[in-house]
């Protein structure tokens, strides 16, 4: 009975796909609650996680933090500032030391709240985008 080529072709089948599967960045959100939730900024670093950044930052020396804060002026007009940042890890935990920072800003006149929840959003995916550009540039 000769399973050695078929036992060895398996073993390298799962090893292909243990190796596919990058372990998750550790990601931390310091937002203004009514701006931004923690469930929704991860999601959105989640959705940014490539192989090749994976392979240029891996997950265990790197995290990232985001921030969102601002709100509205007295004359109705929303401000919000996005920041999103690279930070070194140490252990499970993340030291404030950026590597890396990327920051968007906005103001919207006459909006209401959820208008201004989209545009933190928004302006949170502009920074995350910008640095992911920043750290993936030759």
């Amino acid at each position: 009975m000769k399973l050695t080529p078929m036992i060895a072709a398996l073993l390298l089948t799962s090893g292909a796909l243990v190796q596919a599967a990058p372990s998750p960045y550790l990601t931390i959100d310091h937002s203004s609650e009514t701006l931004m939730d923690a469930a929704t900024a991860s999601a959105m670093w989640k959705g940014h996680q490539s192989a090749k950044l994976t392979r240029m930052y891996p997950s265990k020396k790197w995290g990232f933090a985001s921030q969102v804060e601002g709100g509205f002026t007295d004359s109705k007009v929303c401000v919000v500032t996005a920041r999103a940042m690279m930070l070194p890890r140490s252990g499970k935990s993340l030291v404030f030391r950026p590597a890396k920072t990327a920051t968007a800003f906005a103001a919207l006149p006459d909006a209401t709240a959820q208008q201004c929840k989209a545009l933190a959003k928004t302006k949170l995916g502009e920074a995350v985008d910008a640095m992911e550009s920043a750290l993936m540039a030759p």
